[in-house]
């Protein structure tokens, strides 16, 4: 109620650091109510850059996001986000877990509205907890708040080539010198003190500024794909490897793309 009171003073409104799934059901209602945008930051934001970042990893391991299996560890703002970004960028074998273990259609224990609408699109038929469901994957993606949750063990019960996202902050749900070392391709964390720093603040400076001189103002699933491409598509092609997936935050071009991309 306090957003919607002071949202006629303001072009947009951005929501981040907010308890899940209370801060689900909060972003929801302000965006079908109010006449600007609502960018929700850890769901939003994540999921625009790990699909940036996955988007130049798969051209580095040379697989289709169509025929990857990606486990993502973590069921909250940013798990959801996540997983409805990279059905929507066209993957299909996608599988959720929250402290419980794997999200699926049935569960009946800890889930929630958002869960369930997760179980809709995922997973079809496996359960158990991460070191059940990670066999054969080809992306890991770790939003899941737990230091060390993924064990070298894991990763190399992954699919070659693979591809290693640990994302909580402070720290990583494995370090990257461990992660290479079991046998990850690329690996990426939400820290910047490693390389392929692979953050939400890289987004939401840009796409913000893009949606108020555009006068866009609802954020639909179309909007974050275009910026996850624009933001891909900002790493030259002679300039992108296994340690260069995501440009820097000060990259000089990234406002000029995104703009141009929700032009389009």
């Amino acid at each position: 109620e306090t957003v919607k009171a002071i949202a006629p003073a303001f072009g947009a409104i951005n929501l981040e650091d907010i308890e899940s799934p209370k801060v689900l059901d909060i972003s929801h209602d302000l965006e079908e109510s109010l006449d600007i945008p609502v960018f929700h930051d850890d769901r939003h934001g994540t999921s625009v850059v790990v699909l940036a970042a996955l988007l130049n990893s798969l051209v580095l391991v040379n697989k289709k996001i169509s025929e990857i299996k990606v486990v993502i560890a973590g069921a909250g703002s940013a798990g959801y986000g996540i997983g409805k970004l990279l059905y929507f960028a066209g993957c299909k074998n996608i599988i959720i877990l929250d402290s419980k273990g794997a999200i699926y259609k049935g569960r009946k224990d800890s889930m929630n509205k958002y869960k369930n609408e997760i179980a809709e699109f995922t997973n079809r038929y496996e359960q158990g907890l991460l070191d059940d469901v990670i066999v054969g994957a080809d992306v890991f993606v770790g939003v899941s708040g737990i230091r060390n949750l993924l064990k070298t063990k894991m990763i190399k019960k992954m699919n070659q080539n693979s591809i290693v996202f640990a994302l909580t902050n402070p720290f990583p749900e494995i370090k990257p010198t461990l992660a290479k070392k079991a046998g990850a391709r690329i690996v990426a964390t939400g820290s910047f003190n490693y390389e392929n720093k692979v953050n939400n603040a890289l987004v939401f400076p840009y796409v913000m500024r893009a949606i108020l001189d555009l006068k866009i103002r609802k954020i639909t699933l179309d909007i974050l794909y275009s910026v996850a491409v624009a933001i891909a598509n900002t790493v030259p092609k002679n300039k992108l490897s296994e340690n260069n997936i995501i440009p820097e935050i000060s990259n000089k071009f990234l406002q000029k793309r995104i703009t141009l991309a929700l032009k389009k």
